[in-house]
């Protein structure tokens, strides 16, 4: 089979780099199944560990033909995602499927918490935790949009992770989540100024959720939706609460001892005191794997462990797909999203806006 690519934004460390490493050596559920060779595109500002390097031993020492790769990406800095859409463009446009093959699977993954004051992004002014997960990753998408595998008889995927934060029903233990508008959270107003920097984060949480089913309505309605040739699928994910992972790196540092070096001691216990949803990176990092890549299960795509391929519209946590919070149904909400998002990125340019709302 021609090999095509497998983006994953925060692919150097934490659940992105065990997703691609599942992948790499085929350690997955049901991965014997996929017969397909990828290159593995790991996103994300550095890669200090040599995660690509190390993806590629393995997948060498296990006899697997999948590669690795690492490039820059900079989500919070919107100039530097177009930049790498462009040089995607150009890579696909000279013909070089080496370095630039039709792309299977986005895995929009990478998310940060700022806990403290309310951060912005100097160059766009955007609140920090907004702009990284769910503004940079949209402009990757509408970007990248046209070159997903048209090839595909089962559709190309987009998995957005999210978490349980965005639904107050599940008492996370962060503050509840808040949607009044994409602005809003973008520009936070005078009342807004003051919000703990972790409902920013729930917040985002549920942007994520929103938007991945403003996504499948808005491919269903241009007929670019589900398990077809040219095709594009679109769910999200819940890797559930994986301590010792890099979400707390700008807490304080009693939380960074807690978060790095304590909670990680005691998994069983948080999952009978605090939720059943907690994990190691690897088992998360597995489930991940599945849906961007697996058939999953012959069964109902509404049970664990049923059916991934060409399945659109679902929430998984871990392998259930489960009903997400009141809020993130609401059909205003998910299109005041699309919407001010589009609006946003295009900056009141036409042409890209006509081809954003129909990707191409």
């Amino acid at each position: 089979m021609p090999r095509t690519a497998i983006l994953i934004t925060g692919g150097t460390q934490n659940l992105g780099f065990e997703a691609a490493r599942a992948i790499a050596l085929g350690k997955y559920p049901i991965s014997k199944e996929d017969k397909n060779e990828y290159l593995l595109v790991l996103l994300a500002r550095s890669d200090k560990q040599g995660a690509a390097d190390a993806i590629n031993t393995q997948a060498r020492a296990a006899n697997k033909p999948h590669r690795a790769v690492f490039r820059k990406l900079d989500l919070s800095d919107l100039a530097n995602v177009r930049q790498f859409g462009r040089d995607w463009a150009d890579g696909t446009a000279a013909g070089n499927t080496t370095d630039y093959p039709p792309i299977h699977a986005l895995l929009l993954n990478a998310g940060l918490q700022f806990p403290g004051a309310l951060e912005t992004i100097p160059s766009s002014g955007l609140e920090a935790t907004f702009a990284v997960c769910h503004v940079g990753h949209a402009l990757m998408f509408h970007l990248l949009a046209p070159y997903l595998d048209k090839s595909s008889p089962q559709g190309a995927r987009v998995i957005v992770t999210s978490s349980g934060t965005h639904d107050p029903a599940q008492k996370s233990g962060l503050p509840d989540a808040v949607y009044t508008s994409a602005e809003d959270l973008a520009h936070p107003p005078p009342n807004m100024v003051n919000v703990k920097g972790r409902q920013r984060y729930s917040s985002s949480k549920l942007a994520n959720v929103l938007w991945t089913y403003a996504l499948v309505d808005h491919l269903e309605k241009t007929g670019k939706l589900g398990a077809k040739t040219g095709g594009i699928t679109a769910n999200a994910f819940d890797p559930g609460l994986m301590p010792g992972t890099g979400l707390a790196r700008k807490g304080t540092g009693v939380e960074r001892f807690l978060w790095n070096s304590v909670l990680p001691r005691i998994m069983p216990v948080l999952r009978v005191a605090v939720s059943h949803n907690v994990h190691t990176t690897e088992t998360s990092g597995q489930n991940l794997a599945r849906l961007a890549v697996g058939p999953g299960g012959s069964g109902d795509p509404e049970k664990v462990d049923g059916l991934v391929e060409g399945v659109s519209g679902k929430y998984y946590e871990i392998r259930r797909p489960i009903k997400t919070s009141v809020d993130s149904y609401d059909k205003a909400k998910q299109e005041d999203l699309w919407d001010w998002t589009i609006r946003y990125l295009s900056k009141g340019n036409a042409a890209e806006e006509a081809r954003f709302r129909e990707f191409r």
